[in-house]
């Protein structure tokens, strides 16, 4: 990677108060680009009727961001360069207050999705560039207590998005759900303005190529995962050319980032064990967190007759006890084997999601909301320390780089976790309404039995009426847990690969510092 001896350099370490302020600003920042991912989910059906679209076009709402927010996320490494980290990052909350107050105002999809594309491409710098400053501005020793902090954020922002959706949709208007983002924004550009100094400019050029195939790489992918399910897969011609056309253009983008070593999604880290494989941990708890958020709600409005702004509340413990745990953790953290914290939140995840598998129709809020905080827990434990092992091998003038790939990858991971778990649900809801109605026949004699306690006949078009709605229900609980028990599963698998680690002792520089 070509840089200027500026930006290898290490950064100076921020005083105490500058230092808190610092991290408030991008905390903020990072949690309102995060919210934008999943706020909008809830909102959806009022969308439909204010730009006169079908369910199925609606989602390009979510879409646009998501495949935006991917492809752009890798060259916040060259920009950050180019023009300097506190430059961008001001430029990439501007842009994101102002795309954000045009989705408010668009009155067409096209328009709608034209500037969820923009806010996507402004707020994707930011996560990275945030991270990427809580690894500069913390000493070594404390960077543990960094990534703990940051981490509030992180698990804070995508859980608690439905939640804050809808409870603005419900009392004001959905497009507030955008205009939300101009004060907190402004908040945001003036924290910055005043706190964050840093720079990191350095020489870098432009490879066309790689930009191009990782532009076509990472967006048919999203594609891909976004429709996949909702167009039967490799049935449809365009999910089956886009993933053909996305993996050449993958297997181009990373040979080329290897080979160049460039400074544009710089792929070529992963040759650091730690990176790598806190890559690959991240990228399937993403799955299942992802896949966990988003088969909830689902549960608890479609099975169970939860209202919206209801729905929302009870998503809200899981991160608020993330959060919770985060911050009391933050100051023995560095003293912990992050490894360890790991293990014990892998575990915490899997026995809430073993205890999902419990669940009925009858089910009371107490059975939803324990899960839940368990599973909470289990995620302060896991992203913090896997935080902390992916920068502890890395040099400093590395931060941005292997920010921008562990972000690509919990993006990445979460789009794979939702497109898999939606596969896998539609499956089983299949396979199981396929293998209880097959006994659902007139001749049957539990069937008989059963219409006679009804008071009625099994030719009453009332009673078939009951028993497909009670098909339907039964059906669809099966699919949520043994969805859920697919998931608790991908958390398990997960947990030797924590042994591979290297781990690095106190006071010794990263490797890349040594060479």
């Amino acid at each position: 990677m070509t840089a200027s001896k500026a930006a290898d350099a290490p950064l100076a370490m921020e005083p105490g108060s500058a230092r808190l302020m610092v991290t408030l600003a991008v905390m903020l920042s990072a949690i309102m680009v995060l919210l934008d991912m999943t706020i909008a989910n809830v909102s959806l059906p009022h969308m439909m009727g204010a730009l006169g679209v079908t369910s199925e076009q609606v989602t390009w709402v979510l879409t646009s961001y998501s495949m935006a927010e991917a492809i752009c996320i890798p060259l916040a490494s060259y920009l950050s360069l180019k023009f300097g980290v506190r430059r961008l990052l001001l430029v990439s909350v501007a842009g994101f207050i102002t795309t954000s107050a045009l989705c408010g105002q668009a009155d067409t999809l096209t328009e709608m999705v034209t500037f969820r594309i923009m806010q996507g491409a402004f707020g994707a710098s930011v996560i990275p560039l945030s991270q990427s400053i809580m690894v500069q501005i913390y000493p070594k020793e404390e960077r543990g207590k960094a990534m703990a902090l940051f981490s509030v954020g992180v698990l804070l922002g995508p859980i608690l998005g439905p939640t804050v959706g809808g409870l603005i949709t419900e009392n004001m208007d959905w497009r507030w759900i955008f205009y939300v983002n101009v004060p907190v924004g402004f908040l945001c550009l003036a924290l910055l303005y005043f706190f964050v100094h840093l720079d990191g400019k350095g020489k870098a050029t432009v490879d066309w190529p790689l930009v191009f195939g990782m532009a076509i790489g990472i967006g048919l992918l999203q594609m891909v995962l976004e429709r996949g399910n909702q167009d039967d897969w490799f049935a449809s011609n365009t999910i089956l050319f886009a993933t053909v056309i996305s993996a050449i253009a993958w297997v181009f983008f990373l040979t080329r980032s290897f080979r160049t070593k460039g400074d544009i999604a710089p792929m070529w880290l992963l040759k650091d064990r730690n990176l790598a494989l806190s890559c690959i941990v991240m990228t399937g708890f993403s799955m299942g967190m992802f896949g966990i958020v988003q088969l909830q709600p689902m549960m608890l409005e479609q099975l169970l007759n939860y209202p919206v702004e209801i729905t929302g509340f009870m998503m809200a413990p899981r991160g608020l006890t993330s959060a919770i745990v985060l911050l009391s953790l933050s100051r023995i953290i560095d003293r912990l084997d992050p490894r360890m914290l790991i293990v014990a939140g892998l575990i915490l995840n899997g026995i809430g999601s073993f205890l999902m598998m419990r669940y009925s129709l009858d089910i009371d809020m107490f059975w939803v909301l324990m899960p839940s905080i368990v599973q909470g827990a289990g995620m302060g434990l896991v992203f913090a320390p896997l935080s902390q092992l992916a920068y502890a091998t890395l040099a400093p003038n590395q931060a941005v780089g292997g920010a921008v790939i562990f972000n690509l990858c919990r993006t990445l991971g979460g789009s794979f976790g939702i497109s898999i778990v939606n596969t896998y649900f539609s499956q089983i809801q299949q396979k199981e309404w396929n293998a209880l109605g097959g006994g659902l026949t007139p001749d049957n004699p539990l069937v008989q039995q059963y219409a006679a306690t009804q008071g009625t006949s099994v030719t009453n078009p009332d009673f078939i009426a009951n028993l497909t709605s009670m098909l339907q229900q039964q059906s669809t609980l099966l699919a949520f847990v043994y969805t859920f028990g697919f998931i608790m599963v991908s958390y398990f698998v997960l947990i030797p690969l924590l042994a591979l680690f290297k781990r690095v002792k106190k006071g010794e520089p990263p490797a890349a510092d040594k060479a």
